[in-house]
């Protein structure tokens, strides 16, 4: 016997085989779909001022002034989290959306939380690295089988 083999791994619990089987194919649209929606809320913040957001003109004014970024960028932002994260979620245009959360996350680390630390409690990297990991993970698999890529057969 050899330690890298061709047959797949046996289960611990052979009962629940066939549970994880009928449901895996599942798992890499969950992670997608609640990428995706986790994202939406904070892009409601940017845009629409809802869930103790502060709105466009008001997140403009703290890129500007403690961020050093233009103000236009508050909208850039929203823009990818909110519609971007609806995308995301129903895996439309999957890789380009991904693609930008990727760059938006990659944005929020090093120009806001890098500073902090690495804990989210403390306003670190620690959340936004991941969701980009999460979201570059998409860019480089695509949408899968259960997305309106997959469903209309066409990818980017």
């Amino acid at each position: 016997m050899t330690l890298l083999s061709d047959s797949s791994p046996r289960p611990l619990v052979p009962a629940l085989a066939v549970l994880s089987d009928s449901l895996s194919p599942f798992a890499e649209p969950l992670v997608r779909a609640t990428t995706g929606l986790l994202l939406m809320p904070h892009g409601a913040q940017k845009l629409f001022g809802w869930f103790g957001g502060y709105g466009v003109e008001a997140t403009g004014q703290f890129f500007a002034t403690k961020l050093g970024l233009p103000a236009s960028f508050a909208l850039l932002a929203g823009l990818i989290e909110f519609f971007g994260g609806l995308m995301l979620a129903a895996g439309l245009l999957t890789r380009p959306v991904a693609a930008l959360v990727v760059g938006l996350m990659f944005t929020a680390v090093i120009q806001v939380h890098l500073g902090a630390g690495f804990f989210w409690t403390g306003g670190g990297f620690e959340y936004p690295l991941f969701w980009g990991i999460v979201a570059l993970a998409f860019v480089l698999r695509g949408g899968g089988r259960y997305s309106l890529d997959g469903l209309i057969g066409r990818e980017i």
